[in-house]
């Protein structure tokens, strides 16, 4: 069997051997042979195979590995076989103390209050050690003080760190560096030791009141200075620092307690006074203010550090400043009727110095709030008159500026606002609303209305507008239209009697007569156009004009022929040429070269002698070829240049005779109007060619027959009729 002795600690002599391992066939003679193995060995252990002796190669330390788990055998040196069974064994290593205390978190902070009292706990720390706790006295570690008192102390054991004196006072000392020694072998001589340092803060507390430098403060401030302007700051100082050095201003007495204000800033730390109303000089010079300032924060654990406030005194002197003048009132309203005559004085204005030397003052009117320059202000008294004449539908209000100036400083300048209002005065006749223009149904009976009619005033009567409407006195018994007032500001206009016909009289001028009910009475007359119109069964208007139902008199169906066959004869070479349409095209805006270029009258008679023109025709051909020319135009004539009958019914048959045929026509009727002076015309031709050939007298009376779109020409050429029928 082999064996091993108890390991035992070794110190620097790492080289150290165990009791040697022996078998029990081992002779001595060399035959046996000693093997190692497991942890460590070849590293940490090595053996004499010859002896059996294990010694340690390198130093051991506990706190790396505490204990090895080794297995030894002995061999037959001859046949290389183990002689015995492995044996295992365990050499443990033995603690010395090699490691002294450590603080793993230091250096440490700590805060407390100021004025902690004995015994508050500052902060705990504890310190490690390395060795092994449960063999002697190596890891029993205990702290101490090496720095720090006698401010501060440390339990031996736990490692907290207590405040040791009262009263520290953040204001006289803020920051303290304690020193932290702790040390094993529980204290003793011989034993390591590690330190640490802890920097302790004291934060501040509310222990000192605040304190105004000064028992009085003097300060001044222009009168002309504005509300809410700043006077001047004070500040009541205080020891401590954040909200415990807060303050909260006031003024708790004092004359200028209702004139000036005392707001905090926003450090709340000032007091900013401002000033709460207007100054003047001339009325108080100087002010007293009595004035607190007061901790917003109060610590009630210092009740005998109090009182938390302090109080001073402000005197504000108020500085005289040259004043502009000042007007008696902020500002001034008067009412003036608009028919005031020029040169009426109908308001005074006052101003005065506010200063003590209460200078001169002189007045004037703002031009740029007058440009009209319809009033005029005395120099020196300060009246107010009307230089122009007032019109309140014009202008009904009149804003001005009125200006106040010192004589003997004229950069002193005062101002007032004054309102006139022009009051209404009825001077403004009634008209109607809009020109009317009503017409009449020819098939209209009496008592017919035909047009409701309105009037407008430009006054504004403070009962509002009444209206009185009636005919004006040479239509009052007219035989035509009578007026009905429907006593709401409206009058409706009815027809008389029936039987109306445009070819007796197309239009009918009807005077209406307007007053108001206002005092002086206005009143006017405007006229009514009345039109007698054709209507269908339903009463809507389809024509109003008289002259396209009858020819004049005076021009006979003879004349007409023979003017229209002058015309025709150049141009009508066969008797199957026709009227033909001609279809000109604008390509740009209005008419110009175009016009005389594309139109070839020729083309009107005989389009197929349209190519002896000279110029290249413009117009365009029809869409849908004409039947005309195959309906046989009779030749026509006059005396003179030939005779025979028109055949413009036979060509309007055609026209309707070719839409009727046509398939390609849409399948509703078509009307086509034809409206060209000439023959079928009520004007009859108004060309001038062939017009040598024609022997008809040149009268122009018939132009009175023709309408009203002629009546200019009848009134240069023909004699009015004397006996018209009347007007209304």
């Amino acid at each position: 069997n082999t064996g091993v002795g108890n390991s035992s600690p070794w110190g620097p002599d790492w080289c150290h051997s165990f009791t040697p391992l022996h078998s029990d066939m081992d002779l001595g003679d060399g035959s046996i042979k000693y093997i190692l193995s497991g942890d460590g060995a070849g590293t940490t252990f090595t053996i004499d195979d010859s002896t059996g002796d294990i010694h340690a190669i390198k130093r051991l330390d506990r706190e790396v590995q505490a204990q090895y788990l080794l297995r030894a055998q002995a061999w037959n040196r001859q046949t290389d076989r183990p002689l015995e069974p492995e044996s295992e064994f365990i050499v443990k290593i033995q603690d010395i103390n090699d490691n002294e205390p450590k603080f793993l978190e230091g250096p440490y902070q700590a805060t407390i209050p100021e004025m902690s009292t004995i015994g508050t706990e500052v902060i705990r720390m504890t310190a490690t050690d390395a060795d092994d706790p449960t063999y002697g006295n190596s890891a029993r570690v205990v702290y101490s003080i090496l720095q720090g008192q006698p401010y501060f102390s440390v339990e031996p054991k736990t490692g907290v760190v207590r405040v040791s004196l009262a009263g520290m006072d953040r204001e006289v000392r803020e920051n303290y560096s304690v020193i932290i020694q702790a040390k094993d072998m529980g204290g003793q001589l011989g034993g390591l030791a590690g330190t640490t340092v802890v920097n302790i803060t004291l934060s501040d507390v509310n222990d000192n009141p605040p304190m105004f430098d000064q028992k009085l403060y003097q300060m001044s401030v222009p009168e002309s200075a504005p509300v809410s302007s700043v006077v001047g700051r004070i500040r009541a100082k205080d020891r401590d620092i954040g909200i415990n050095a807060e303050m909260r201003y006031s003024i708790i007495d004092g004359d200028g307690r209702d004139t000036f204000d005392i707001n905090t800033d926003p450090t709340n730390l000032f007091g900013i006074i401002t000033i709460k109303k207007p100054l003047n000089f001339e009325t108080k010079a100087s002010y007293t203010l009595k004035i607190e300032g007061a901790n917003t924060h109060v610590d009630h654990r210092f009740p005998d550090k109090g009182p938390f406030s302090h109080v001073t005194i402000v005197h504000v002197s108020v500085e005289d400043v040259d004043e502009p003048p000042e007007f008696s009132s902020a500002a001034y309203y008067i009412a003036v009727p608009e028919d005031t005559e020029i040169s009426t004085m109908f308001m005074t204005v006052s101003a005065r110095d506010p200063d003590a030397a209460n200078t001169s003052i002189r007045y004037s009117i703002e031009r740029n709030t007058d440009l009209g320059k319809y009033f005029y202000i005395d120099i020196t008294s300060g009246a107010l008159m009307t230089v122009l004449p007032l019109d309140r539908e014009e202008f009904s209000w009149h804003n001005i500026t009125v200006l106040a100036m010192e004589m003997n400083n004229p950069r002193m300048i005062g101002s007032v606002s004054v309102a006139v209002k022009i009051l209404d005065v009825n001077d403004n006749p009634p008209l109607l609303t809009q020109y009317f223009e009503a017409f009449v149904c020819e098939s209209a009976n009496a008592g017919q209305l035909i047009q409701t009619v309105t009037a407008v005033d430009a006054d504004d009567p403070l009962g509002g507008h009444h209206f009185y409407y009636s005919l004006a006195l040479e239509a009052a018994n007219n035989p035509n239209f009578t007026l009905r007032d429907n006593q709401d500001n409206t009058a409706w206009i009815l027809t008389r009697r029936g039987g109306w016909s445009q070819q007796d009289q197309s239009v009918y001028y009807l005077p209406i007569f307007i007053s108001d009910g206002e005092q002086p009475v206005q009143t006017s007359t405007s006229t009514l156009t009345i039109r007698v119109c054709s209507c269908d069964v339903e009463g809507n208007v389809m024509s109003c004009n008289a002259e396209a139902y009858h020819l004049p008199a005076s021009l006979s169906r003879g004349a007409l022929i023979a003017i229209l066959a002058c015309i025709f004869k150049p141009y009508l070479h066969d008797e199957e040429d026709n009227v033909h349409e001609n279809i000109v095209r604008y390509d740009d805006e209005g008419g110009g070269e175009e016009d005389t270029e594309a139109f070839d009258i020729a083309a009107m008679w005989n389009p197929r002698e349209a190519h002896l023109v000279g110029k290249q025709r413009q117009d365009m051909l029809p869409e849908i070829e004409s039947l005309s020319r195959y309906v046989p135009l009779a030749s026509v004539g006059g005396p003179g240049c030939g005779g025979g009958d028109s055949n413009v019914q036979g060509y309007v048959l055609a026209k309707l005779l070719e839409t009727d045929l046509n398939p390609c026509a849409p399948p509703y009727d078509s009307l086509q109007t034809y409206a060209y002076e000439g023959e079928g015309s009520v004007a009859e031709s108004l060309s001038s060619l062939q017009s040598g050939c024609s022997n008809t007298d040149h009268e122009y009376d018939y132009l009175n027959d023709w309408g009203p779109r002629f009546k200019k020409l009848a009134e240069m050429y023909g004699v009015l009729e004397m006996n018209n029928p009347p007007m209304w």
